[in-house]
Formats: structure tokens, C-alpha cells, sequence
């Protein structure tokens, strides 16, 4: 039995901490990015409730978790977010979207752990996180002691912060892919023409002014009529999606891509020389001549054409001159490529 000075020590405790709960609420509700949105409520509960290991788990390959890999990048969520499949993430955590206690052989949740982080962890508290009433993942708190999550204990605190998580994440989506189509390309995600077009300007004046090289690679797909034509306009848009997704993951984070119409990709290299490009384009062109397409059962070989320029080159004197001398270049190129084929027959 408790007597009347240890409950009104137990109200106290228990009205602090749902202060402290609150206080995270508010300071998540406004924020309409997924990069200061996961790195505001990751910070908060760890230094209001003291605990040590903090993340978030997000089932791969659906919306909320393509647009916080495309727009959220920070070296904060590179340490704390945990992309796992559907099933995996299911079979651990099942569909109920009450939070989860556990504080006996937790191995088979260390599934849920960020990738190459060693976490100490001897009880864990998993809050199912939903988007349009689907679990997509999980806000995770872990602490050596065995006695901070034990099953039983009350999670109503815990459960209403992960709703409001849910319901930031449906606002900063809704807000996020209003933003995204104003500023990329719909089929690939990548920057559209008018953002590219902007931001070569800007890196073309901060190039000038502090002596750096900037370099572009003007690119396209080789015979993609052709492609289109044989295989059908799907194959098509396939096509230029894995070679938007791939051309993403080989470059540095300073890179900046887009589309820029068509089959007509433009990649900006701060800091680069023609020599940074030319490295780049070789291993482009390697790996695309070793990792081909898989379409409906159809393996499709993909080549590229490139054209490159770089900010110290003759007669470059602003961003639309550097951009003409890498179309030029990638003009060549093709002209090359084409000379070499027919005298190949």
C-alpha cells in the first residue's frame, strides 16, 4: 500500500512527465519538413526524458519513407533512421499500433536498429507510427536498464505522442509533395529544368567569386526512341527512372541532378575540374555497361552520352555558357558514338 506522501509524489512525477510530453507535442506540430521534423522530436525526447538511445524505424518503399530519403538527408537521420522491409518490420511488430514493452531477448528487435550503430540496450519501448491509418514504422526508445520499459507499464503518454508523430507526418507530406511539384520532375524526383537552370546560376557566381571549379556533365540516354519504340513507353519511363536512382546513389552529396527534359540529364559538380567529370563519367559508363535494366522479364542494355564543361574552360563567362559548352560536348560525343557505329559494319 502506498501512503498519502509516496501518491502524491507519484501525481507529481507522473504530471511532469506529461508536461514534458506535451512540450514535444508543440514543438513538432508546426514543422513542415521531415529533416527538422525528425531531428526536433529526436532531440527533444532524448534530453527531456534522459534517454539514451532514440530512432526511428520506417518500413521501405512507401511514400513517407521515399520522400524523407529524397528531402530529410542529415547526418543526425543518418545515425538514427532504420529503412527495413514491410515483412520484417511487420513480423516484429505485428498490426497493432499500441506502443510495445519489452525487456527479455530483445535480439530479435535489434532488426530494428539503425544500421552499423552499436546500441546497449536492456528494455525497449516501440510506438507504432501510421500514415492514412497504415503502420509505416516506429519511434523507438531504448536504456540499458531492464526496468525503464517493462510490460505492463502505462504507454497512454507514449501512444499519444505517436499519434501526433502521425499526424505531423500526414502534414509534412501533404506540404512536402506540394513544394516537390513545383520544384521536380514527376516521373524521376529529380530537380526539374527551372530549379536547375537557378541553382547552376547561383553556383556559376559562388564558383567566380572564391576561385573554385565548377564542372557539368550534360547527359542522355542512348537510342531511346528506339527503346521506346521496341519495348513500349513503360519501358520507357523504367528506363529513366533507374538510371535517375542509380545516378543519385553514385554521386557525392555536393552533386546536384536533374532532369532537364526528356531523356537529357544535367549533373552540377561544385568544387570539380574537368578532371573530377571525366573520373565520374567513367565510372558511370562502367557501371551502366555491367548493371543492365530488368523490364517484364527483359534484360535492356543501357548506354550514355556525355558532354562536360568546367567553369575555367575558354569562353565560359556565365551558367549558360557553361551549360551550351557541355551540350556541345555531349553533342560530340553522340556524333562520335554514331561515326564509330557505322564503321563498325
Amino acid at each position: 500500500m502506498y501512503d498519502l506522501q509516496e501518491i502524491l509524489e507519484r501525481l507529481e512525477l507522473n504530471e511532469e512527465i506529461a508536461k514534458k510530453f506535451f512540450e514535444v507535442e508543440v514543438s513538432i506540430l508546426s514543422i513542415l519538413n521531415f529533416k527538422d521534423l525528425f531531428e526536433k522530436l529526436l532531440t527533444e525526447i532524448r534530453e527531456k526524458f534522459f534517454i539514451p538511445y532514440v530512432w526511428i524505424s520506417l518500413i521501405d518503399e512507401n511514400d513517407i519513407s521515399s520522400l524523407v530519403v529524397e528531402l530529410g538527408s542529415s547526418d543526425l537521420l543518418k545515425q538514427r533512421l532504420n529503412l527495413l522491409p514491410k515483412d520484417t518490420f511487420l513480423t516484429l511488430i505485428g498490426n497493432n499500433t499500441k506502443p510495445i514493452l519489452i525487456n527479455k531477448d530483445l535480439t530479435p528487435y535489434y532488426k530494428l536498429f539503425p544500421k552499423n550503430e552499436t546500441y546497449l540496450i536492456r528494455s525497449l519501448a516501440i510506438a507504432p507510427i501510421t500514415f492514412q491509418g497504415e503502420i509505416i514504422g516506429s519511434l523507438n526508445h531504448g536504456d540499458p536498464s531492464p526496468t525503464r520499459y517493462s510490460p505492463g507499464m502505462d504507454t497512454t503518454l507514449l501512444e499519444r505522442l505517436a499519434v501526433k508523430v502521425s499526424i505531423c507526418l500526414a502534414n509534412v507530406a501533404a506540404h512536402e509533395k506540394v513544394r516537390m511539384a513545383a520544384t521536380r520532375d514527376p516521373l524521376t524526383g529529380l530537380l526539374n529544368r527551372r530549379v536547375l537552370e537557378g541553382v547552376l546560376k547561383r553556383e556559376f557566381i559562388r564558383a567566380v567569386r572564391y576561385g573554385q571549379p565548377l564542372s557539368v556533365v550534360f547527359m542522355d540516354l542512348d537510342d531511346f526512341k528506339a527503346l521506346n519504340d521496341t519495348y513500349g513507353h513503360d519501358a520507357g519511363d523504367t528506363a529513366l527512372r533507374f538510371f535517375a536512382q542509380n545516378l543519385t546513389r553514385m554521386c557525392r552529396e555536393s552533386d546536384i541532378l536533374g532532369r532537364w527534359g526528356g531523356d537529357e540529364f544535367v549533373l552540377i559538380l561544385p568544387f570539380s575540374t574537368h578532371s573530377d567529370a571525366k573520373q565520374l563519367v567513367s565510372r558511370l559508363e562502367l557501371f551502366f555497361k555491367d548493371n543492365h535494366l530488368g523490364f517484364e522479364g527483359k534484360t535492356i542494355r543501357l548506354s550514355l552520352s556525355f558532354g562536360t564543361a568546367t567553369s575555367t574552360d575558354a569562353g565560359v563567362e556565365d551558367a549558360s555558357a557553361l551549360l551550351r559548352k557541355a551540350d556541345r560536348s555531349l553533342y560530340e560525343d553522340k556524333k562520335t558514338k554514331k561515326k564509330n557505329k557505322i564503321l563498325s559494319f
